[in-house]
């Protein structure tokens, strides 16, 4: 036997002898052995049904194959999952991690207004995938101009709900594609002096619409779904020129991106060429290890391919300039590999959009209906229901930032997805308050929140279609948008950018000195970032810093620490932080949020 074989062996043995398998995810170490787990099974090749019957020999079910990751998903005994990754076969087990779901103003405050009626471009002829709970086909807002033929082009449901038409039962889906791409035909008035339905039209109202259901009525799915549906979208992709992929959902990084199933299928979707748009996660307020919100990014907004989202608060005005972070947008570096995210930030506070009432969970639990009067003096007698209503979460910030890439893409069809996101964060606008201060009221003794922005909280800044549309910038060759990550030196205390990704196993593209992120003056660090959210070479210089100190990100208990944020306690059943009550749930931070930085802020509901 070989030395390195040899090696091998002794890693298994020891690995085992200490109650861990190498090739099972630590998330699911502390599973009851009497319970059934959902689980995605990564092997060396695409299974067949060889594979799938070896794994009923462990007392496993086959659920779905998800042959972009060279996977499948199964239910099985949690005290079979050791022996059945002892396979040969098998790579790797993962847990099927649970997902949940991540105008007016909004239009005004990143320029979609001016893309319109300045630039001409509506996304028309562009298909955006939305990866979420569903969308009502029937709305107005999503039909075409005369109101006849739906913009949904295509709809599948992934859910043992198995609707007909992708139906949303839980009002995100529906919520989240009038943001991307309704026309506010419902906000339409016969009267000259009243409101004109392109108050309420989302990003680019004459975009195509391709409906993956992933989240039942209840907002919740699971990850093998959500890989399902980026398969979907990629054999589809020439069909319905799907050129961008909206996933207003995540779930809680347990493992490096370069081995991570879900992020494996975004990528996949990236490389064939669609622009991957995902939320931030809603986990900013989190201080459960003392670490301020930050590193509370979800997957696959971990990954440096896709575009992710944080969440910006338009503070009821259409001027960007008093606009401020939204206190629950999730903040990095990524857990494990510690990548800068979100790429830039959004409007994704209180943002208006359809009302899905065909048995809309999330709706019954909010009271977030927007009068009628809010858009038509006086009401309008021909409106039989209110037919939009309000939610807040990277979600929403997300779907903003879906709707920009289609209106970049209808404008140079030719565009690749890599040098969308390179405009977009370039172009993103970097002026910002050195801190804001929010509140929220709903509980006593009242919580106060107070947000930096510095890099790992808005990223490269807020979206600015305008100046996005305008840039003439091309992408040195070869050269990818690959989001760089942090290095922190204990022996500085600083925190740098690196650019490097060799110390990583996985094909990630050519930096070189001709790298995207690198010191050239096209893309170097103050053109993408600013000089607020980087401060000189090294980054957050000075260890004493209370933001940037021991306490806070880099301490041993903090992001670094293997119990950091999630922590297999947590994780179980969507308890805590990811209950049902918790922050993607239905009853919490329903409170007003205001600032004490002389900027009254928006009310933050529920988030999603």
């Amino acid at each position: 036997m070989s030395s390195l074989k040899l090696v091998a062996v002794s890693l298994l043995a020891t690995c085992l002898a200490f109650g861990r398998h190498p090739k099972v995810a630590k998330a699911l170490e502390s599973a009851d052995p009497g319970e059934t787990v959902n689980v995605i099974v990564q092997f060396r090749d695409t299974p067949t049904e060889e594979h799938h019957e070896r794994v009923r020999t462990h007392g496993g079910r086959h659920k779905l194959t998800l042959g972009l990751v060279r996977g499948a998903a199964y239910s099985i005994p949690a005290s079979a999952i050791e022996s059945l990754a002892s396979d040969p076969d098998v790579e790797f087990v993962y847990p099927d991690r649970p997902m949940a779901a991540s105008l007016n103003y909004v239009t005004a405050a990143v320029g979609a207004d001016v893309a319109r009626q300045q630039y001409g471009f509506t996304g028309k002829g562009v298909g955006v995938a939305l990866i979420d709970s569903g969308i009502d086909p029937n709305t107005k807002d999503l039909m075409d101009a005369a109101g006849k033929v739906s913009r949904v082009v295509y709809s599948k449901d992934f859910t043992a709900e198995k609707t007909s038409n992708g139906q949303d039962n839980f009002g995100h889906g529906t919520h989240i594609a009038g943001i991307i791409a309704g026309n506010g035909h419902n906000a339409r008035s016969t009267d000259a002096n009243k409101p004109s339905r392109a108050s309420l039209a989302g990003m680019a109202p004459e975009a195509n619409l391709i409906n993956l259901k992933v989240l039942d009525k209840n907002g919740v799915g699971t990850e093998s779904l959500a890989i399902s549906a980026l398969q979907t979208a990629i054999s589809l992709k020439s069909i319905y020129n799907i050129r961008v992929i909206n996933m207003s959902l995540g779930a809680y990084v347990s493992s490096s991106f370069t081995t991570d199933p879900l992020c494996q299928a975004a990528e996949a979707a990236w490389k064939a060429g669609m622009v991957v748009v995902t939320a931030a996660g809603n986990f900013g307020r989190v201080d459960t290890y003392g670490n301020q919100g930050y590193g509370t990014i979800t997957a696959p907004g971990n990954d440096p391919f896709v575009i992710t989202v944080g969440a910006m608060k338009t503070n009821g005005t259409k001027l960007p300039s008093d606009d401020t972070i939204a206190s629950y947008s999730s903040k990095g570096p990524t857990l494990i590999d510690h990548v800068i995210k979100p790429d830039l930030v959004a409007p994704g506070n209180q943002v208006i959009s359809i009302l899905d009432t065909h048995g809309n969970k999330l709706y019954a639990s909010l009271s977030n209906e927007v009068p009628q009067s809010y858009w038509l003096a006086g009401g309008n007698t021909q409106v039989q229901f209110t037919p939009y209503y309000r939610i807040s979460g990277t979600s929403m910030a997300a779907g903003v930032v879906s709707g920009a890439a289609a209106l970049l893409i209808q404008q140079n069809p030719a565009i690749t997805p890599d040098l969308v996101k390179a405009r977009l964060m370039k172009s993103a606008s970097k002026t910002f308050p050195a801190y804001s201060v929010a509140t929220d009221s709903s509980v006593t003794p009242h919580q106060v929140f107070t947000s930096y922005y510095d890099i790992f909280t808005v990223g490269a800044g807020y979206l600015n279609i305008p100046a996005a549309l305008a840039s003439q910038d091309v992408l040195p060759s070869a050269g990818n948008a690959l989001s760089p990550a942090a290095m922190f030196d204990p022996a500085s205390g600083n925190v740098y950018l690196i650019t490097d990704y060799s110390k990583l196993p996985g094909d990630l593209g050519t930096w070189g000195s001709n790298a995207l992120w690198g010191t050239n003056a096209l893309w170097g660090t103050n053109a993408l970032w600013g000089s607020t959210a980087v401060w000189g070479t090294s980054m957050f210089t000075g260890a004493s810093n209370a933001l940037w100190g021991t306490n806070a990100l880099w301490g041993s208990n903090a992001l670094w620490g293997s119990n950091a944020i999630w922590s297999t306690s947590t994780l179980q059943g969507f308890n805590a932080l990811w209950g049902s009550n918790a922050l993607w749930g239905t009853s919490t931070q329903t409170g007003a949020e205001s600032s004490a930085v002389a900027i009254n802020g928006d009310d933050e509901p529920v988030h999603q």
